[in-house]
């Protein structure tokens, strides 16, 4: 048994509130909206930023930085990532959406220095870290552009 199967007949629908409906109905003459000011009026809303003529928290902090609309198309392939790949000797942007390691709409792709890398591998097409670059080479991989 589960307390959303209870049920109770006689209370089973609650009575929606009649608002301005007389003195009887106790929501009669101001209809619960008290007396006078902005939320008395019909189509008196105040927003929820509002903070009662005080400039706003959102108007009172700086604004800074930007989202840049390339990050879409851009990804990044670690060190071992890389190194795991020792089957294929030649490595562009066409083979790591062909085995899944980007998605299909990226359009460049940087190699950065996680891992480490011991085969060597020829990288071509794709931008390569300071540090990346150097464990390539030392592992007797090239890098074309």
């Amino acid at each position: 048994m589960y307390l959303n199967l209870l049920s109770n007949s006689v209370c089973l629908k609650k009575k929606r509130k009649r608002v301005c409906r007389g003195i009887g109905s106790g929501l009669g003459k101001t209809g619960g909206r008290g007396h006078k000011g902005q939320k008395s009026r019909s189509g008196g809303k105040i927003r929820n930023s509002f903070e009662g003529g005080q400039t706003p928290l959102y108007r009172r902090l700086p604004k800074f930085g930007f989202v840049s609309k390339k990050k879409i198309f851009v990804d990044e392939i670690r060190l071992f990532e890389l190194n795991q790949l020792y089957k294929f000797k030649k490595v562009d942007i066409s083979l790591l959406k062909k085995l899944n390691l980007v998605k299909k709409n990226i359009k460049y792709v940087k190699i950065i220095k996680s891992g480490f890398i011991d085969k060597p591998v020829v990288i071509s097409g794709i931008t390569v870290t300071k540090g990346a670059r150097f464990c390539i080479e030392s592992a007797g991989g090239t890098i074309q552009n």
